[in-house]
């Protein structure tokens, strides 16, 4: 069982690394004495509130980290994937990496791991709301499968895609729909704003209008083109806008933005 694993977290003081730590912990999944977060600055900070925050093992030695435990996450920023200095041998067990644009590839290469899972995710695992697909290579197990599984559920929802080039797509997707998302926000504020509304109340509004679109969206059994659809066929003042909005170039734009995150997910590790 997972439970009963060691699982280590090579920059796990990061945003990602630590959201997800945040995330594990806050499960139940792994226990804080089964935790093992290694960073070259050996910052703790965050950690402070964690109950029994003395039982996690933090260390600056990525190698003594791999070599303790039975699942290791990779949650470097890209470019520093390539300077970990590390070597995963058979018995260390599965690596998976949460690393933007690392390929499966490049990621048996650097460290002589073969059982890799390459993943995606976001910070929003620290509250259970990541979604994280994965994709594995050839010498992955069954057992492996069923650990990452339990893992990214821990923290969100998450799906084996058949593909890395869907990792890539899904790095486009997760990585900045949050920045995509508040952009939007801000725009509505700002609308807002100038209309004479406070600018606190504008962000509280905006705020939690979000929360609860986000919400209403994630539980509705309609899809999101059946609810626009449903919000236009009632003709109100939603309709109106929905009407603007697809007469304008904005979905393009919205294409635009993904299509450039999709390209930059594919260079960005791109150094060996």
């Amino acid at each position: 069982m997972i439970s009963e694993r060691c699982i280590g977290i090579i920059g796990g003081t990061g945003q990602l690394g630590a959201a997800i730590a945040h995330g594990l912990l806050r499960s139940g999944l792994v226990a804080p004495e089964k935790l093992w977060i290694s960073s070259r600055s050996n910052n703790r900070a965050g950690f402070e509130s964690v109950e029994s925050k003395a039982a996690i093992q933090f260390t600056t030695c990525n190698q003594d980290l791999i070599d303790h435990c039975d699942i290791v996450i990779i949650a470097v920023p890209p470019a520093l994937s390539a300077t970990l200095d590390i070597r995963v041998e058979s018995r260390h067990g599965l690596l998976i990496s949460v690393a933007a644009g690392v390929t499966i590839e490049q990621l048996q290469h650097r460290t002589g791991a073969e059982r890799v899972i390459r993943a995606m995710s976001n910070p929003a695992a620290e509250k259970g709301l990541a979604y994280s697909p994965w994709c594995a290579s050839s010498e992955v197990t069954a057992e492996d499968r069923e650990a990452t599984q339990a893992l990214f559920n821990a923290i969100g929802q998450t799906d084996e895609v058949a593909s890395e080039d869907q990792i890539d797509q899904f790095t486009a997707l997760i990585g900045p729909v949050p920045g995509f998302v508040a952009y939007y926000a801000d725009c509505m504020v700002n609308y807002a704003v100038k209309t004479g509304i406070d600018p606190a109340i504008a962000e509280r509004a905006v705020r939690q209008l979000f929360h609860a679109s986000g919400v209403v969206m994630a539980t509705a059994e309609a899809s999101p083109a059946e609810q626009v659809k449903a919000m236009i066929d009632y003709a109100g003042t939603t309709a109106a806008g929905l009407n603007a909005m697809q007469a304008s170039p904005l979905a393009d734009a919205i294409a635009e933005g993904l299509d450039a995150a999709y390209k930059k997910s594919q260079i960005i590790s791109s150094v060996d």
